[in-house]
């Protein structure tokens, strides 16, 4: 923990963590059941942002490669989508200008499916791990895209149909794909499936995975039919917050070395991010007291998607 690259982007991550819980607590006092955790969509969403925001500013030569090669000025972009990152976290967490910064989340995330990862499963078809950051990515996206929707009120009416449904569809395919990947390498870590094993102190890590799978399974099915979606959506949040608190946190602490730091880092906030996009479309399709949530809650039930 004593390393830069760890360090702040840790500080950034429970600072704006710790303000977005501050700024939500009365939506959270009058919520009930599972609407507790979706009136924290913001905060969860807000907190990894912080931290990769961090990481590209206190790492940003390390990042360039990451950019498309034939972009000009690829130190600037690195910079620039920090600087971005970080002012979303600001916007989510405190709740200011979300309508703005929702917008442009969205389309930054797209630009990254289009730009980087498309091009990457195109070069890598056969390889499951770019399928899986790509299809991540894209339910970052879909859930910015879904808080959008629910902030611009002034949308047309079909047209706000269409991106809300598109949002729905763009997280409930991601989620059934991550579940057939539970129960196919169940060897690998729950939550999103990337390249990291489970490790050995977890307990029945068999059980664990299949879990995960079947809940992904099918909450991607209901959110698919559009069948009790915000529920499910709301079981998938939960199942990626308590993974992110009991396997991927203690993994970040136990962390030898910056390398492994790091990397746990990035498993913490990219579990937290992908729980906290699902739980912006559970908040955009509606239910929550309408004086909590006066835009998401209205326009939801505008466009009759609950």
């Amino acid at each position: 923990m004593t390393s830069r690259f760890v360090f702040w982007p840790a500080l950034a991550g429970m600072f704006f963590l710790a303000a977005g819980l501050f700024a939500a607590r009365k939506d959270v006092r009058g919520a009930v059941g599972l609407s507790k955790l979706i009136a924290l969509a913001c905060v969860l969403v807000a907190a990894p942002l912080a931290v990769f925001g961090a990481e590209h500013l206190g790492d940003a030569r390390d990042l360039v490669p990451i950019v498309p090669a034939w972009m000009p000025l690829r130190l600037f972009w690195v910079y620039f989508v920090g600087i971005g990152l970080i002012a979303a976290a600001a916007s989510l967490s405190f709740r200011k200008y979300v309508r703005l910064s929702s917008t442009l989340l969205a389309a930054m995330f797209f630009l990254f499916v289009s730009m980087i990862h498309i091009p990457n499963v195109v070069a890598h078809f056969r390889e499951r791990i770019y399928w899986a950051v790509a299809l991540r990515d894209l339910t970052f996206a879909a859930g910015s895209l879904a808080l959008a929707c629910a902030q611009n009120r002034k949308w047309p009416v079909h047209l706000s149909s269409i991106f809300m449904n598109s949002a729905r569809v763009c997280i409930a395919v991601p989620l059934v794909v991550f579940a057939v990947e539970h129960f196919l390498h169940p060897e690998f870590a729950p939550g999103v499936p990337l390249g990291k094993l489970t490790p050995d102190w977890v307990p029945f890590p068999l059980v664990w995975a299949y879990l995960s799978g079947a809940v992904l399974l099918a909450s991607g099915g209901c959110i698919l039919l559009n069948k009790r979606a915000r529920r499910a959506a709301a079981w998938v949040g939960m199942l990626m917050t308590v993974l992110t608190v009991f396997l991927y946190f203690p993994i970040f602490i136990m962390a030898h070395g910056t390398t492994e730091s790091i990397v746990g880092i990035n498993y913490v906030a990219d579990t937290l991010l992908f729980g906290g996009a699902v739980l912006l479309l559970a908040q955009a399709l509606g239910g929550d007291h309408p004086e909590k949530l006066p835009r998401e809650a209205s326009a939801a039930h505008e466009y009759s998607l609950g």
